[in-house]
């Protein structure tokens, strides 16, 4: 049986998708995040990198919708997104970081200012306050995103990261 403790969690994570604060999660959520994190690093949409965000968006949301919209509205209620996420991450823990690698692809090469491959911590950190986490927070998050502490984070961070927001107590 799933804890409370666990689905509490889970149902925290919400918000971080809700972005107009609607109180569900839909696909202008993920375009709402794509659009934030191209306006932050002034990156035309339709520029290749914009392009692959708004794609990596709409997979991310896809993939979201194909674990938690259960009554098919093209809407995520907060129900839906702790009972499908609880079911889907004790069934498969990698599977919210595989359905968000397109999306957290792209918007590190958005963040990659130097097209080196990863982006540095600061602009990660970029990254996270223009999807709505607080500065103090995005700080702390994005350091910790850089595993190998070089100052850089680099996809495998971003995906490992991610699975582990979901899977690991806090």
């Amino acid at each position: 049986m799933v804890s409370t403790e666990y689905e509490r969690r889970i149902a925290a994570r919400f918000a971080t998708f809700d972005q107009d604060g609607n109180g569900w999660i839909d696909r202008e959520d993920f375009s709402a995040a794509a659009k934030a994190v191209l306006a932050e690093f002034a990156t035309p949409p339709r520029s290749d990198k914009g392009q692959a965000l708004y794609v990596g968006a709409e997979a991310f949301w896809q993939g979201m919708a194909g674990i938690a919209d259960r009554d098919g509205d093209q809407r995520i209620t907060r129900d839906e997104f702790v009972n499908g996420a609880v079911k889907r991450l004790r069934d498969n823990p990698d599977r919210f970081a595989e359905i968000a690698r397109p999306f957290l692809h792209a918007a590190l090469a958005v963040a990659d200012t130097d097209d080196d491959g990863s982006a540095t911590v600061e602009d990660t950190v970029r990254v996270l306050r223009a999807l709505g986490v607080p500065e103090d927070i995005a700080a702390t998050a994005a350091a910790g995103l850089d595993a190998d502490a070089d100052g850089r984070v680099e996809e495998t961070e971003a995906v490992t990261a991610f699975a582990r927001y979901f899977t690991v107590p806090e």
